[in-house]
C-alpha cells in the first residue's frame, strides 16, 4: 500500500506542478489581458472625451493613483508573508531530508547485511547440495527469494515517500503562489468595478457597453477557473494530507520500536555494568563513589544556575521590549513632526487654491445673476474674502505654534534618552570586564582538572587489562568528547555573562523607566488642562470651519450643475442638429418616392399602349402571311413584300427594346424602394435612440436639481441658525471678557512661577535622558556584535559536529564493512578445512576403487576359466554313462550355487563403483563450485577496495567542499557585519531606506545559515525569484516613468485645476470623517474585529472538518477498493470451480468409459481363451474315443502303443504346470488385495487430512465473515457522522448567514449614522441612541459580556462629555479674555483638525480593507461548502459504489448456488453412473458364472478322458493297479482344481468388493478435493498476507539486530560520555560558585539604586500632591465661569437669526435660478415633441413605401409572365432558317444584273460571316466556279465578325434595297432575346427617362455628389441587367463604386468614350449571324 501510494502522490505531485504551472500561465496572460484591455478602453476614452470632461478624468487618475500605492504597499506584505512561509517550508524540509537521508543509510546498512546473508546462503546451500541429497535447499532459496523481494520492495517504497514529500512541498508552493494571484486578481476586479460605479454616477457614460462587457465575461471565466483550481487543489491536499498522516504513522512506529530497543539494551548494559564493576579495587570504588557525589552537587547546583539563567533571560527580553516601545514613540514622534509639516503646506496650498476661486468666482457670479442678485451678492463675497484672509493669518500662527512644540518636545525627549543610554552602556562594559575574568579564571580551573581527571583514568586503565584497540578508540572518543564539552561549557559561560549583562541593564531601565513615568505623569496632567482648553476653541473653530465648508460646498454644487447644464444644452443641439440631417434625408427620399411613382405611372401607361401595339402587329403579322402565302409566284410583288415584312421586323424589335427598358426600369425602382427603406428603418433606430438619451438626460437633471434643491434648502436652514448663535455667543464673550481678565492675570502669573520651576526640573531629566539614551544606543550596538558573533560561532560549531558526525558515521561504516569481511573470511577459511578432508577422502576412496578394480579383474579371470570348465563338464555328462547322473548332478547344484555367488559378489562391486563414480563427479562439481566462489571473492574484495579508494576520495572532495562553503560562509558574516556598521551609520538619516536593508539583511542571512541544507534546486528558485521581483520593479518603474511622462505633458493650467479639485475633494472627505468619527465608530470597528476573528475561527473549523471528510473519503476509497478486490477474487474462485466442475466432469466420464471398456475387454479375452481350451479338451476327447474305438475293434489286446503311454505322461505334466500358473496367480491375487487395503488406509488417512483441513477453511471463513460484518458496521458509523456533519455544516452555514445579515445591519448603520456635532447636547443624545440600536442589534447575538463593555463605553463617554461642557465654560473665559490668542488656537485646532481627518482616513481605508476580508472571507466560505457539497456528492457516490458492490456480492452468491445445483447435478448424474457400473458388475458376475459353469464342463471333460485313458490303460496291459492308481492320482489333482477355483471365485469377489469400495473412496476423494480447491482459493490470500506479515517480520527483527548493534556502540559511549560529564560538572560547580558570588555582588549593588529610586518616589509623591491642590483651585474658578456662560447663548442666538435671513435671501436667488433651469427644460420637452411628430411622419411614410412594394412585387410578376412567353417565343423560333428564305436569296442573286451581282455575294457573305477581304478575293477571281463558291459558303460560316457597337455619328441608314431590308429583318428574327437574370436590388442600375432609352453610364458631377452625401446607396454595374451593348461597360466603372466582375470579357474596354443603347447595326457589319444559325442546325 505504501508503495501505491508513494506513486500516486508523485503522480499528483508532477500533475500538480504542471497544472500549478499551467494555471500560472493562464492567470499571468488572464490579468495581462485585463490591464491591456482597460488601458485600451482608457486611451480611446481620453482620445474622443471633449475637454469639458477632462478634469473627471485627473479625478479618476489621482484615485487610481492612490489605489496603485495602495496595491503595491499590500504587494510588499504578502511578499514579505511569502519569504517568512518559504523559510519555515525550508526549515521543515531540511529537516525530513536529513531524517530522510538517515532513514537511506540505515537502508543502505540493511541491503549490505541481506547480500552477506544472501552470500552465506548460497554457500550453504551448496555445502549442503553436497552433503545431503538436496532436500531442504528449495524452502531456504525461497524464503531468501521473497525476503529480498519485501526487502526491495520496502525500500523503493522509502524511495516514493521521499520523492512524495519534494512533490508536497513544490505543490503547496504552487498553492500559495496561485491564492496569491487570485487575491490579486479579486482585488483588481473590485478596484475596476469601483471605477466603473463612480464613472456611472457622475455621468461618464463614454465607455463601450461592449468593452464592459467582455470584462464582464472575463472576469466570470476567472472566478469559475478559480473555483475550479481551488477544488482540484483542495482535493491534491486532501489526498497529499492522507499520505503524509501515513508516512508519519510509520515513522512514528518504527521510532518507538527503536526507543523502546535501545532502552531494553540501556537495561541489559547497565546490568552488566553492575555485574563487572565488583571486580574493580577497592581504591577505584572509593574514587567512583566521591565522584558520584560531586556530580549529585554539580547537577543540583546546575538546576538552581538553569533557573536564574531563565529569570535573566526574561529579565533581558523585558528590557529589550521596553527598549524597542522606546525607539518606537521616538519615531511616532518623528513621524509627528512630519505629518505637521505636510499639514502645514496642505493649508497653504488649500488657502491659494481659496484665493483663485474667489477670483474666478466674482467674474462668473457678475455674468450669471441680474442687476439685483448682482447687488445682493456684493456683500456676502466681500465677507468671505475677509473671512479667507483671517483663516490664512490663524493658519500661519498655528504653524509657528506646533513647530516650536514639537521640537521642545522632540529635543527633550531625545536628550532623555541619551542620558539613560550612556549611563547603561558604562554599566554594561564594567559588568563585562567583570565577567570575562571571571571566564578566564574558569577556564584554568578546566584545564587543571582534565589534567587531573586524564592521569586518574590513565592509572585506572593501566590495572585493566583490556584490548589495546578498544582503549585507543576510548580515548580518542573521550578527547572529542571533552572538547565538544568545553565549548558547550563556554557558551554556557557566555550565556552566563550575557544574562547578567542583561539584568543590569534591565535594572538601570527600570530605575529610568519610573523617573520617565512619573515625569509624564506631570506632563499628563498640564497637558490635559491645555487639551480641555483646546477643545472648547475648537468646537467653536469646527462651527465656523463647518460654516465656510458649507459656503464652499454650496459653490462648488453651483458650478458644477451650471457645467452639467451647459453639457445638457450642447447635447440638445447635436440633437437638434441630428434631427435637421434626419428631416433633410426623409424630404429627400419622400421626393425620389414621388418621382418614382411617377416614372411607374408613365411606365404603366406605355405598357398598355405596347400591348395595344403588339395586338395590332400581330394581327398584321398574320395578315401578311396570308398575303405571303398566297403570293409565292408572284415575282412583281415580292419586293414589296419583302420591305414590309422588314419594316414589322424593325417595328418588333424596337418594341422587343423598350419592353427590355421597361424591364431595367421596373428593376431601378425596385432598387430605390428598397434603399429607401433601408435608411428609413436607420432613420427610425436612430430617433428612437435620441429620444431614450433625451429623456435619460431630463430625468438626471430633474434628480440632481431636485437633490441640489434640498441640500441647497437644509444648508441654509443649518447655517443660519449657527450664525445667530455665533453672533450671541460673541457678544456675550466681549461682555464678560472685561470681568475675567483679572483672574486670568492672577492664574497666569501663579502657573508662570510653578511653570518655571517645572521646566528647571523638566530640562534636568531631558538631559538624563539623553545621557542615557547614548548609553543605550551603545549597549545595543555591544549587544548585536556579542548577538552576531554568537550567531557566528553556532554557525562554525553546527558545521563542524554534523563533519565530525558523518566522519564518525564513515568510521563506522567502514568497521562494520570490516568486521563483515572477518566474518566471511573466517567462514571461506571453515569451509576449506572441510574441502581439504573431504579431497582426502576421495583419495582414500580412489585408492579402495583401484584395489577393488584389481580383484574384480581377477574375478573375472576366475569366472572365464570356470565357465570353461562348466562347459566341459557338460561335456562330459553328455558322454558318460547313466551311472554317474547323481555325481555329476551334485557338481553341478555346486557349481550353479557358486556362480550365484559370484553374480551377487559382481553386482555390489558394480553398485559400489557407480556409488565412487557419483561421488567423484560430486567432488568435480564441488571444486568448481569453490572455484567459482573463490573467483566471485576477489571479485567482491576488488570491488570493495575499489569502493574504499572511491569513498577516500568523496571524503576528501567532500572535506574541501566544506572549507569552500565555510569560507563563503566567513565571507558572508564578513559582508553583513560591513552591512550592520553601514546600517547603524544610516539609521538617524535615512527611515525611508529602513525597509530595503533589513530585506537584504534578512536575506543575506538566509543566505549564510541555509547554505548547509539549500539544494541547487533551491538556489535555482531563489534565483528566479529574484530575478522575478528585478522585473516586476522595472515594470513598476516604467509605469512611473510613463505617468510621470503623461503628467508632465499635462499643461500647467490643468494641473492647477486638478490639484483645486482634489483639494475639494479632501475637504469633502474631511466633513464626512468629522461626521463619522463619533463614538460608536470605534466601537463598530473593534465589532467587526470580533467577527472577523469569529470568522477566521469558523474557517479553521471548516477547514479541519473539511481535512476530515477528506480522510474519511480516502479511507472510504481504500475500503472501497478492498471490497473490489475482494470481490474480485471471489468472481475469479468462481470461474476456477466452474472450470474444475467442468474438467471434473469431463474426465469422471471418460474414466467411467474407459473402465467400462477394459473390463469389458478383459472379460471377452478370459472367455475366448476358456472357449480355446474347450475346445482343445474336446478334440482330445474325440481322439480318445476314436483310440477306444479302434482299440475295441482291434483283435489284439496287447495292441497299446508306448507312445499313447508316453503322451498321457506329457498332459499329465502340462497339468502340472497348469496347477503351478494357476498357485503364482493366486499369490499375485493375494499381494494386489493387500497392496488395496494398505491403499484404503492411505486413502482414510487422507480423508481424515482433508476433513481437517475443510474445519480449518471453515473458521476461516467465519472470521472473514465476522470481518466483513465488522467493515460493514464501521461503514455505516461512517455513514452516520456524515450526515452529523452535514448537519452540522448546515448549522454552520445557517450561522454565517445571521453573521453576514448582522454585518450587513451594521454597514447600513455605519452608513446612517453620520451624525453633524452642532452642539454637544445633539452629540450626547445621537450617541446615545446609537448605542441603544447597536445593543438591540447585538443582544440577539453576542453574550452580556459585549453589553458590559458597551455600558462602561458609555460611561467613559459621559464622563468625556462632562469633561467637554467644563472645557467649554474654561474656553468661552478664553475667548473674551483675548482675541489675539482665539486665533491662533484656531490656527491650532485647524492643523488638529486635520490630523483627526487623516486620522479617518486610515480609520476609513482600515475598514474598507477589513470590509474586503470579510467578502474575502465569505467568498472563502462560500467556497470551502461547494467543497463540502462535493466532498458529501462523492461520499454519495461512494455509498452507491459500496451499494453495488453489495448487489455484485449478492448476485455472486446467486451464481455460487446455482453452481452448487449444478454440484448436485453432477453428483446425481455420478450416482447415475455408479448404479450403471454396478449393473455392469452384475453382468460380469453372470459372465464369471457362465466361465464357471464352462470350466465344470471342462473338468468333466477332463474326468470322461481319464476314465476312457483309464480304460485304455487296462485293455492294454490288463493291470488295474496302475489304472487305479492313475486314477486316484487324477481325482486328487481334480480335487485341488476345484479348491483353487473356490478360492479364485472368493478372491475375485473380495478383489470386486475393493474395487466398489474403492470407487466410493475415490468419489469421496474427488468430493474433498473439489473443497480443498475451494478452500485453497480462499486460503491463498490469507497465505498471501502471512507472507508479507512475516517478511515485514524478518525486516524488522533484521532492523532489530542492526539497532542492537548500534546501541551496543552507543553506550559504549555513553559510558564514556558519563565519565568526561563527571569531569564537565566539577568544573561548572566551581564556575557557579564564582557566579555566585558574582550575583550576590551585584545584589547588593542593586539594593542601593532601589533605596535611591524609593527616596526619588517619595519626592514626586510631595509634587504630584502640590498640583492636585492648584488644579483644585483652577475647578473652583472654572464652576463660576459656567454660571455666567448661559447669558452668553442668548446673544449668540440672535447673531445666529440675522445670518438665517441672509441665508433665505440667497435661497430665493437660487430659486430664480432654479426657473430659468426649468425653461430651458421645457424648450427640451418642445424639441422632443417634434421628433416624436417626426418619428410619426417616418411611419406613415412607411406604410407608403410598403402599398409601393407591394404595387411593384404585381407588376413583377407580370414582367415574369410576358419574360416566360417571349422565351417561348425564342426558343421557338432559334436557330431555325426557312426554305423559302434560302430559295428567294438563291434566286434573287440570279435574277439581279450582273452589274450587281457582287453586292449581292457581298450580302451573302456577311450573313454568312466571311469577311470583306476573302469576299472581295474571291470576286476578284474569274473562276466563279461552283464548287468554289459552294466550299466558301460552307466553309465561312464557321467565322464570326465581332459586332461592334456603333458610334454616336452613326444614324441606322435605310438607304435602298430591299435585299438589305430582308437581311436586317433576318438578323432581328435570328437574335434570340434572352430574359435579363434576376439579381438583387443592391447590383441595379438607375436608366435615363424613357425618350432617349440609353444607359447613362456618364454619371454627370450631380449625381456623383449626390452619391457621395449617401454612402448608404451602392451604385455598381451590373453587367447582366444592361443590354447587350451595355454588358461590357465601355467606362470603367470604379469612379461609382466598387470594381466590377473580374472576368476578361466584362472588362472595361475604354475609360473616355461615351456608351448608348444599341442601334440598328449596319449590315455590312453584323448581317451572318442568321446564316451562322443555319449552319449549325445542319
Amino acid at each position: 500500500m505504501s508503495s501505491w501510494l508513494g506513486g500516486l502522490g508523485s503522480g499528483l505531485g508532477q500533475s500538480l506542478g504542471q497544472v500549478g504551472g499551467s494555471l500560472a500561465s493562464l492567470t499571468g496572460q488572464i490579468s495581462n489581458f485585463t490591464k491591456d484591455m482597460l488601458l485600451e478602453g482608457t486611451e480611446e476614452v481620453e482620445a474622443e472625451l471633449p475637454n469639458s470632461r477632462r478634469k473627471e478624468i485627473e479625478a479618476i487618475h489621482a484615485i487610481l493613483r492612490s489605489e496603485n500605492e495602495r496595491l503595491k504597499k499590500l504587494c510588499t506584505d504578502l511578499e514579505e508573508k511569502h519569504e517568512a512561509s518559504e523559510l519555515q517550508i525550508k526549515q521543515q524540509s531540511a529537516s525530513y531530508r536529513h531524517q530522510l537521508q538517515q532513514k537511506e543509510v540505515e537502508i543502505s546498512h540493511l541491503k549490505a547485511r541481506q547480500i552477506a546473508l544472501q552470500d552465506q546462503l548460497l554457500k550453504l546451500q551448496s555445502a549442503a547440495q553436497l552433503v545431503s541429497s538436496g532436500a531442504g535447499s528449495v524452502p531456504a532459496t525461497t524464503a531468501s527469494s521473497a525476503f529480498g523481494y519485501g526487502i526491495s520492495h520496502h525500500a523503493s517504497a522509502f524511495h516514493d515517500d521521499d520523492m512524495d514529500f519534494g512533490d508536497i512541498i513544490s505543490s503547496q508552493q504552487e498553492i500559495n503562489r496561485l491564492s496569491n494571484e487570485v487575491s490579486r486578481l479579486e482585488s483588481e476586479v473590485g478596484h475596476w468595478r469601483h471605477i466603473a460605479q463612480t464613472s456611472k454616477a457622475q455621468g461618464s457614460n463614454s465607455f463601450d457597453q461592449n468593452e464592459i462587457y467582455k470584462l464582464q465575461n472575463i472576469i466570470k471565466e476567472l472566478k469559475q477557473n478559480r473555483s475550479q483550481e481551488i477544488d482540484d487543489h483542495q482535493h491534491e491536499m486532501s489526498v497529499l494530507q492522507n499520505a503524509h498522516q501515513q508516512k508519519l504513522t510509520e515513522i512514528t512506529r518504527r521510532h518507538r520500536e527503536e526507543l523502546t530497543d535501545y532502552e531494553e539494551r540501556i537495561e541489559e548494559l547497565e546490568n552488566l555494568l553492575q555485574q563487572g564493576g565488583s571486580g574493580i579495587a577497592v581504591t577505584d570504588h572509593s574514587k567512583v563513589h566521591e565522584m558520584q557525589k560531586t556530580i549529585q552537587v554539580l547537577q543540583t547546583e546546575k538546576v538552581e544556575s538553569t533557573k536564574k539563567i531563565e529569570e535573566l533571560v526574561n529579565k533581558i527580553e523585558d528590557i529589550s521590549k521596553k527598549l524597542s516601545s522606546a525607539e518606537n514613540d521616538r519615531d511616532i514622534l518623528r513621524k509627528e513632526q512630519e505629518r505637521i509639516n505636510v499639514e502645514n503646506r496642505q493649508i497653504m496650498e488649500e488657502c491659494e487654491s481659496l484665493k483663485l476661486e474667489c477670483s474666478k468666482l466674482q467674474p462668473y457670479a457678475m455674468k450669471q445673476s441680474d442687476a439685483m442678485t448682482e447687488k445682493k451678492r456684493i456683500l456676502p463675497q466681500s465677507a468671505s474674502v475677509e473671512e479667507v484672509f483671517r483663516l490664512q493669518q490663524a493658519l500661519s500662527d498655528a504653524e509657528n505654534e506646533i513647530v516650536r512644540l514639537s521640537n521642545l518636545n522632540q529635543d527633550n525627549s531625545l536628550a532623555e534618552d541619551n542620558l539613560k543610554l550612556k549611563r547603561q552602556v558604562q554599566v554594561l562594559e564594567k559588568d563585562n570586564s567583570l565577567l570575562s575574568q571571571e571566564k578566564e579564571e574558569l577556564q584554568i580551573s578546566l584545564v587543571k582538572l582534565n589534567n587531573e581527571y586524564e592521569v586518574i583514568k590513565s592509572t585506572a586503565t593501566r590495572n585493566m587489562d583490556l584490548d589495546s584497540e578498544l582503549h585507543d578508540l576510548r580515548l580518542n572518543l573521550e578527547a572529542k568528547e571533552q572538547e565538544l564539552n568545553q565549548s558547550i561549557t563556554e557558551k554556557e559561560i557566555l550565556i552566563a555573562e550575557l544574562e547578567e549583562l542583561d539584568k543590569q541593564n534591565q535594572e538601570a531601565t527600570e530605575h529610568m523607566i519610573l523617573i520617565k513615568d512619573q515625569l509624564s505623569k506631570q506632563q499628563t496632567e498640564g497637558d490635559s488642562v491645555i487639551s480641555k482648553l483646546k477643545k472648547d476653541l475648537n468646537d467653536e473653530i469646527k462651527k465656523f470651519h463647518q460654516l465656510e465648508d458649507d459656503k464652499m460646498n454650496i459653490t462648488k454644487e453651483f458650478n458644477v450643475q451650471k457645467e452639467k447644464l451647459i453639457q445638457s444644452e450642447l447635447v440638445l443641439n447635436d440633437l437638434r442638429l441630428t434631427n435637421q440631417k434626419l428631416e433633410d434625408k426623409v424630404e429627400d427620399l419622400v421626393d425620389q418616392l414621388n418621382k418614382s411613382q411617377e416614372n411607374n405611372l408613365n411606365i404603366q401607361k406605355e405598357n398598355f399602349e405596347l400591348k395595344e401595339h403588339i395586338k395590332q402587329k400581330e394581327e398584321e403579322l398574320s395578315r401578311v402571311r396570308d398575303e405571303l402565302t398566297q403570293s409565292h409566284n408572284q415575282d412583281s410583288k415580292s419586293n414589296f413584300k419583302d420591305d414590309l415584312l422588314k419594316e414589322k421586323e424593325a417595328e418588333v424589335r424596337n418594341l422587343k427594346q423598350n419592353l427590355s427598358e421597361i424591364e431595367q426600369l421596373n428593376e431601378n425602382f425596385k432598387k430605390v424602394a428598397f434603399d429607401l427603406k433601408m435608411e428609413n428603418e436607420k432613420l427610425i433606430l436612430a430617433c428612437e435612440d435620441v429620444r431614450h438619451q433625451l429623456e435619460e438626460s431630463v430625468a438626471g437633471n430633474n434628480q440632481i436639481s431636485l437633490q441640489k434643491h434640498t441640500i441647497v434648502e437644509a444648508l441654509k436652514m443649518e447655517k443660519g441658525q449657527l450664525e445667530a448663535e455665533l453672533c450671541r455667543a460673541e457678544k456675550r464673550l466681549l461682555e464678560e471678557a472685561n470681568k475675567y481678565e483679572q483672574t486670568i492675570e492672577e492664574l497666569s502669573n501663579a502657573r508662570n512661577l510653578s511653570t518655571s520651576a517645572l521646566q528647571l526640573e523638566h530640562e534636568h531629566l531631558i538631559k538624563l535622558s539623553q545621557e542615557k539614551d547614548f548609553e543605550i544606543a551603545e549597549l545595543k550596538k555591544s549587544i548585536e556584535q556579542m548577538d552576531t558573533d554568537h550567531k557566528e560561532t553556532k554557525k562554525i560549531l553546527s558545521s563542524s559536529l554534523e563533519e565530525r558526525k558523518q566522519l564518525i558515521q564513515l568510521t563506522n561504516e567502514k568497521e562494520i564493512f570490516i568486521e563483515e569481511l572477518k566474518e566471511r573470511s573466517s567462514e571461506l577459511q571453515e569451509e576449506l578445512d572441510k574441502y581439504t578432508q573431504a579431497l582426502r577422502k576421495n583419495e582414500i576412496l580412489k585408492q579402495a576403487i583401484e584395489e577393488k578394480d584389481r580383484s574384480l579383474g581377477s574375478m573375472k579371470e576366475e569366472n572365464n576359466h570356470l565357465k570353461e570348465e562348466l562347459e566341459r563338464l557338460r561335456e562330459q555328462q553328455s558322454r558318460a554313462a547313466p551311472m554317474t547322473e547323481p555325481k555329476t548332478l551334485d557338481s553341478i547344484t555346486e557349481l550353479e550355487s557358486e556362480v550365484l555367488q559370484l553374480n551377487t559378489i559382481k553386482d555390489h562391486l558394480e553398485e559400489e563403483i557407480k556409488q565412487h563414480q557419483r561421488i567423484i563427479e560430486d567432488q568435480n562439481q564441488s571444486k568448481m563450485q569453490l572455484l567459482q566462489s573463490l573467483q566471485e571473492q576477489k571479485k567482491e574484495m576488488d570491488e570493495v577496495k575499489y569502493q574504499h579508494e572511491q569513498m577516500n576520495v568523496t571524503h576528501t572532495q567532500r572535506l574541501v567542499e566544506k572549507d569552500e562553503e565555510i569560507k563563503n560562509l566567513q565571507r558572508t558574516i564578513e559582508q553583513i557585519k560591513t552591512q550592520l556598521h553601514e546600517e547603524r551609520q544610516d539609521v538617524p538619516t535615512e527611515n525611508t531606506d529602513i525597509f530595503q536593508e533589513t530585506k537584504v539583511q534578512s536575506l543575506n542571512i538566509e543566505n549564510g545559515s541555509e547554505k548547509h541544507d539549500l539544494s541547487k534546486a533551491e538556489t535555482d528558485k531563489l534565483v528566479k525569484g529574484i530575478k522575478e521581483r528585478e522585473l516586476e520593479i522595472k515594470l513598476l518603474n516604467e509605469k512611473n516613468i510613463s505617468l510621470t511622462k503623461q503628467i508632465d505633458q499635462l499643461s500647467k493650467d490643468e494641473v492647477g485645476k486638478l490639484t483645486q479639485i482634489i483639494q475639494q475633494k479632501d475637504l469633502e472627505i474631511q466633513a464626512l470623517h468629522a461626521r463619522i468619527s463619533s463614538a460608536s465608530y470605534t466601537q463598530d470597528v473593534v465589532y467587526l474585529q470580533q467577527q472577523l476573528q469569529a470568522y477566521a475561527m469558523e474557517r479553521e473549523q471548516m477547514l479541519a472538518v473539511l481535512s476530515e471528510k477528506t480522510r474519511e473519503n480516502s479511507h472510504l476509497k481504500t475500503e472501497y477498493h478492498k471490497m473490489i478486490d475482494i470481490v474480485a477474487a471471489k468472481e475469479a474462485a468462481l470461474i476456477k470451480l466452474q472450470d474444475e466442475n467442468k474438467k471434473l466432469s469431463s474426465t469422471f466420464e471418460s474414466s467411467g468409459q474407459d473402465m467400462f471398456r477394459e473390463t469389458i475387454q478383459n472379460l471377452s479375452r478370459i472367455i475366448r481363451e476358456k472357449d480355446i481350451e474347450i475346445d482343445a479338451l474336446s478334440q482330445k476327447c474325440q481322439t480318445l474315443l476314436t483310440v477306444l474305438q479302434t482299440s475295441s475293434t482291434g483283435n489284439e489286446v496287447g495292441g497299446v502303443n508306448s507312445n499313447q503311454f508316453e503322451e498321457l505322461l506329457q498332459e499329465r505334466d502340462k497339468l502340472k504346470q497348469q496347477v503351478k500358473k494357476m498357485e503364482e496367480w493366486k499369490q499375485q491375487v493375494m499381494t494386489t488385495v493387500q497392496n488395496m487395503q494398505h491403499e484404503s488406509a492411505q486413502l482414510q488417512e487422507e480423508l481424515h487430512q482433508l476433513q481437517a483441513q475443510v474445519l480449518v477453511d471453515s473458521d476461516n471463513n467465519s472470521k472473514l465473515q465476522v470481518d466483513y460484518t465488522g467493515l460493514i458496521q464501521s461503514y455505516e458509523q461512517n455513514e452516520t457522522k456524515l450526515k452529523n456533519f452535514g448537519q452540522e455544516l448546515a448549522q454552520v452555514q445557517h450561522s454565517i448567514g445571521q453573521l453576514c445579515n448582522t454585518k450587513d445591519l451594521l454597514l447600513g448603520k455605519l452608513d446612517i449614522i453620520s451624525p453633524q456635532l452642532s452642539s454637544e447636547s445633539s452629540l450626547t443624545s445621537q450617541s446615545a441612541e446609537t448605542l441603544r440600536t447597536i445593543k438591540r442589534d447585538i443582544s440577539s447575538e453576542s453574550s452580556k459580556q459585549e453589553i458590559e463593555e458597551l455600558r462602561k463605553s458609555l460611561q467613559e463617554k459621559d464622563e468625556t462629555i462632562r469633561t467637554l461642557q467644563e472645557n467649554n465654560h474654561r474656553l468661552s473665559d478664553s475667548i473674551a479674555a483675548t482675541s489675539e490668542l482665539g486665533r491662533k488656537e484656531h490656527e491650532q485646532t485647524d492643523s488638529e483638525i486635520r490630523q483627526l481627518k487623516e486620522k479617518q482616513d486610515i480609520l476609513q481605508k482600515s475598514l474598507k480593507e477589513k470590509d474586503l476580508l470579510i467578502k474575502a472571507k465569505s467568498d472563502q466560505l462560500l467556497s470551502l461548502n461547494e467543497n463540502f457539497t462535493n466532498k458529501v456528492n462523492e461520499n454519495e457516490l461512494l455509498r452507491q459504489a459500496v451499494t453495488n458492490l453489495k448487489e455484485r456480492t449478492l448476485i455472486l452468491e446467486m451464481e455460487i448456488g446455482k453452481l452448487k445445483g449444478e454440484n448436485e447435478k453432477i453428483v446425481e448424474t455420478s450416482r447415475e453412473k455408479e448404479t450403471n457400473y454396478q449393473a455392469l458388475q452384475e453382468t460380469n458376475m453372470k459372465f464369471s458364472m457362465m466361465l464357471r459353469e464352462k470350466e465344470f464342463e471342462c473338468h468333466s471333460m477332463k474326468e470322461k478322458a481319464l476314465a476312457f485313458e483309464q480304460l485304455l490303460k487296462e485293455k492294454e496291459q490288463g493291470k488295474t493297479g496302475e489304472l487305479n492308481q492313475l486314477l486316484n492320482a487324477v481325482k486328487s489333482m481334480q480335487e485341488k482344481t476345484v479348491m483353487f477355483q473356490q478360492e479364485r471365485d472368493q478372491v475375485m469377489l473380495a478383489l470386486k468388493q475393493k474395487q466398489m469400495e474403492n470407487t466410493a473412496v475415490q468419489n469421496e476423494v474427488q468430493h474433498l478435493r473439489e473443497k480443498e480447491s475451494r478452500l485453497n482459493q480462499e486460503l491463498e490470500r490469507l497465505r498471501n498476507h502471512l507472507l508479507e506479515s512475516e517478511d515485514s517480520y524478518t525486516r524488522e527483527a533484521l532492523a532489530a539486530e542492526d539497532r542492537e548493534a548500534k546501541l551496543r556502540k552507543k553506550v559504549t559511549l555513553l559510558e564514556e560520555k558519563l565519565v568526561s560529564s563527571s569531569n564537565a560538572m566539577e568544573n561548572a560547580s566551581h564556575q557557579a560558585s564564582l557566579q555566585v558570588e558574582s550575583l550576590q555582588e551585584q545584589l547588593n549593588v542593586v539594593s542601593k539604586q532601589r533605596d535611591e529610586a524609593a527616596l526619588q518616589l517619595s519626592v514626586s509623591r510631595e509634587q504630584v500632591k502640590q498640583y492636585a491642590l492648584s488644579l483644585s483651585n483652577l475647578q473652583m474658578v472654572l464652576e463660576h465661569f459656567q454660571q455666567e456662560e448661559k447669558a452668553m447663548y442668548s446673544t449668540e442666538l440672535e447673531k445666529h437669526k440675522q445670518l438665517i435671513a441672509e441665508w433665505k435671501k440667497k435661497a430665493e436667488n437660487l430659486e430664480g435660478k432654479l426657473v430659468s433651469l426649468q425653461e430651458s427644460l421645457d424648450e427640451a420637452n418642445a424639441a422632443l415633441d417634434s421628433a416624436s411628430r417626426l418619428t410619426e411622419q417616418l411611419d406613415l411614410k412607411e406604410e407608403q413605401i410598403e402599398e409601393l412594394k407591394k404595387q411593384n412585387e404585381l407588376r413583377q410578376e407580370m414582367l415574369n409572365d410576358v419574360q416566360k412567353k417571349l422565351m417561348n417565343l425564342v426558343n421557338s423560333t432559334e436557330g431555325k432558317v426557312d426554305k423559302v428564305l434560302m430559295r428567294n436569296l438563291f434566286i434573287g442573286h440570279f435574277h439581279t444584273p450582273k452589274n450587281k451581282r457582287h453586292e449581292v455575294l457581298r450580302l451573302m457573305g456577311s450573313i454568312l460571316d466571311i469577311k470583306r477581304e476573302e469576299i472581295d478575293q474571291l470576286l476578284n477571281e474569274d473562276q466563279g466556279s461552283v464548287t468554289r463558291w459552294m466550299t466558301g459558303w460552307l466553309g465561312g460560316g464557321s467565322k464570326s465578325v465581332p459586332n461592334t457597337p456603333l458610334r454616336p455619328n452613326q444614324q441606322s441608314q435605310f438607304n435602298s434595297s430591299f435585299s438589305e431590308l430582308f437581311v436586317k429583318f433576318l438578323e432581328t428574327e435570328s437574335h434570340p432575346s434572352v430574359p435579363p437574370p434576376k439579381l438583387s436590388v443592391h447590383d441595379m442600375k438607375p436608366l435615363d427617362s424613357p425618350g432617349r432609352r440609353k444607359l447613362e453610364t456618364n454619371v454627370p458631377e450631380s449625381f456623383k455628389d449626390a452619391a457621395e452625401s449617401r454612402p448608404g446607396r451602392r451604385t455598381d454595374v451590373n453587367p447582366f441587367l444592361a443590354p447587350r451593348s451595355a454588358a461590357v461597360p465601355l467606362i470603367n466603372p470604379a469612379g461609382l463604386g466598387p470594381a466590377g466582375p473580374g472576368h476578361l470579357l466584362l472588362k472595361p474596354i475604354s475609360d473616355v468614350l461615351p456608351t448608348f443603347t444599341p442601334l440598328p447595326v449596319l449590315p455590312d457589319n453584323s448581317a451572318g449571324v442568321v446564316l451562322k444559325d443555319l449552319l449549325k442546325q445542319q
